[in-house]
């Protein structure tokens, strides 16, 4: 399956979560924190510690550890507090 992720069409395996597809291209970190904007990537893993969020189809505040890709969605890291868009 393709997804695009931060303006790069890429592929996914299917059953991969957002978290697998950027660990699996060596993306450590891909939010930024509210204050100071520093990096932050997958703690948990199990979705409680909420470091690991993304934007996906314009929707903030996904956890990419949770999130199963599908087909032809957009991906993109996070910095900060965002608004849907």
């Amino acid at each position: 399956m393709r997804v695009e992720l931060d303006g790069e069409w890429v592929t996914a395996v299917p059953g991969q979560t957002v978290a697998g597809l950027l660990l699996a291209r060596g993306r450590v970190s891909w939010r930024t924190t509210r204050a100071g904007g520093a990096p932050r990537g997958v703690f948990c893993g199990i979705g409680v510690c909420h470091d690991c969020l993304v934007v996906v189809n314009g929707v903030p505040d996904v956890r990419a550890c949770q999130r199963l890709l599908a087909d032809g969605d957009r991906v993109r890291c996070q910095d900060g507090a965002e608004l849907p868009s």
